[in-house]
């Protein structure tokens, strides 16, 4: 007779538990703040190194998703919810259109790989280190947004990065470089690189994916 409330009030209070897990929380959106900012400040210096040679420009979504899987990655393991990835994305598109560093493409490319990055996460219940891992790769390709427009708007956008300051030779090497059968080159290089990057940050915080339920 006595155990009978105690089993209706452990009944009673899971769907509550459930039901916590299933949205974004103060905590969540802490984590989602300081690894967004972190992978900024990777991705920024990426950007940073574009600016000593055409080919570093080009490759730079190449180079972001190299070394800035760690903080996405561990996201992925603190906060295993929809709408994480999206908010790391859109985030980091937005501070640089606003500051007037890309294109438009930017944001919308991004906002099409976080959609796909979120749905692989879900598809694979938030539990799977390959589920995360391609998440990332997929992810990345959002920052091809930025040397997109060599190829969507290249008379114009080779005149506004020259109004804008670039060397003529800079733009010449950069045009020379920049064929069409380099667009392809970039995104494989860009997706590839997602993928070794997820792994080296498996290999430095292991411990935390085994926490996680990723490993």
């Amino acid at each position: 007779m006595t155990d009978q409330p105690s089993n209706q009030q452990s009944t009673a209070v899971q769907p509550k538990s459930s039901q916590e897990k299933k949205g974004l929380r103060g905590r969540d959106f802490v984590n989602i703040g300081i690894f967004t900012a972190i992978y900024f400040v990777l991705n920024f210096i990426c950007m940073l190194l574009g600016g000593f040679h055409p080919a570093l420009w080009v490759f730079m979504p190449a180079l972001i998703a190299l070394i800035a899987g760690t903080p996405y990655m561990l996201m992925c393991a603190k906060v295993q919810k929809v709408g994480a990835v999206l908010i790391m994305g859109i985030i980091t598109a937005l501070v640089y259109f606003v500051t007037g560093m890309f294109t438009p493409f930017i944001i919308i490319l991004m906002l099409v790989c976080c959609v796909i990055a979120e749905a692989i996460r879900a598809a694979t219940k938030f539990k799977s280190f390959w589920g995360d891992a391609f998440s990332y790769a997929v992810f990345g390709l959002g920052m091809c947004g930025s040397p997109l427009p060599i190829w969507t708007m290249r008379d114009a956008f080779f005149e506004q990065i020259q109004s804008q300051g670039m060397s003529a030779e800079y733009v010449a090497t950069l045009a020379s470089i920049t064929g069409d059968a380099m667009l392809p080159v970039m995104l494989i290089a860009t997706f590839a690189c997602g993928i070794v990057g997820a792994l080296i940050a498996r290999a430095l915080f292991r411990k935390h994916f085994v926490k996680a339920g990723l490993v």
